[in-house]
């Protein structure tokens, strides 16, 4: 991998949390990664630091702090989760190894091992659909690996990380490689791994055929006649009952939805419900808190 950390150097991303080994930073950026691009998540990072600098700051926070700090990042469980995780650190200091990180919940396979290989400097490796991609085409000849490979990329680890003594920049080089030269149709003539790939003659004779589609369709629950899933209209009760504390159920629907009419009371009723029984609001007296 000397000549992909070699490209790296002269090309990888200068982003923040590359610079630290705190695995609390490491974690917040981690999550924040999680189905958001990366220049949305530079729009938050340094601002959530500020306000959650640290493992203690982040576990003595409300709901309605953490919801109103990361409004605008989606998918708003994440926050809870990363709150939670906070909490049990507190508790019982920082995870020492990945085995230790996956038994926190809400931390899987691909967070523990970036945490093991960026923080602790062990040789994990995170296998996101970035790693997988660079390494499936590079070492085992699938043009469009699925997840199916990733054991055979796990049991090969030893061989992706080579002899290189930054190993642990390995993962980085990785994603950055995917998002700028092996795309979907990758950029195999400057590619610093083109000798070594083992489908890369087959991508620059023509010989491959890209799929129309690498991930399946997303199976959103879109009500007719509205412009965004549902999850996005949740996300929106959420944020206002975040900002406005005790936000009258009544003048919900209106505001999440411009398009909102009587009709639609019974869907937007099933959202909140949702987001109660999901213990990310309560209901009382008629009226929606974050708490």
């Amino acid at each position: 991998m000397e000549k992909l950390l070699s490209w790296y150097k002269k090309h990888g991303r200068k982003l923040p949390w590359r610079r630290t080994r705190d695995p609390y930073k490491i974690l917040v950026s981690e999550v924040m990664l999680q189905q958001t691009q990366v220049p949305r998540v530079l729009l938050y990072y340094e601002k959530w630091l500020t306000q959650f600098p640290s493992w203690r700051s982040l576990a003595q926070a409300t709901n309605a702090q953490v919801i109103r700090a990361w409004s605008g990042l989606g998918y708003n469980r994440r926050a809870l989760m990363l709150r939670d995780v906070a909490k049990t650190v507190v508790g019982q200091g920082v995870p020492k190894s990945e085995t230790d990180w996956q038994k926190l919940k809400g931390i899987g396979p691909y967070t523990a091992a970036a945490l093991a290989v960026f923080s602790l400097r062990t040789r994990a490796l995170p296998i996101d659909v970035n790693v997988r991609r660079v390494l499936g085409r590079v070492f085992f000849g699938k043009p469009y690996p699925t997840p199916k490979i990733d054991r055979l990329i796990c049991e090969n680890k030893r061989i992706v990380f080579g002899r290189a003594h930054q190993f642990y920049d390995v993962p980085q080089a990785l994603f950055d490689l995917s998002t700028m030269i092996c795309k979907k149709k990758p950029l195999c003539e400057i590619c610093p791994l083109r000798t070594e790939c083992k489908t890369a003659p087959r991508f620059l004779s023509g010989g491959v055929k890209t799929p129309k589609r690498s991930l399946k369709k997303s199976r959103e629950r879109i009500r007719i006649g509205k412009k965004y899933p549902d999850r996005i209209y949740r996300g929106r009760i959420l944020k206002l009952a975040a900002h406005i504390r005790g936000v009258g159920l009544r003048h919900v629907g209106s505001v999440v939805d411009p398009a909102y009419t009587p009709r639609d009371a019974a869907w937007m009723t099933a959202m909140i419900e949702r987001l109660i029984a999901d213990k990310l609001v309560v209901r009382r007296r008629g009226r929606l808190f974050v708490e």
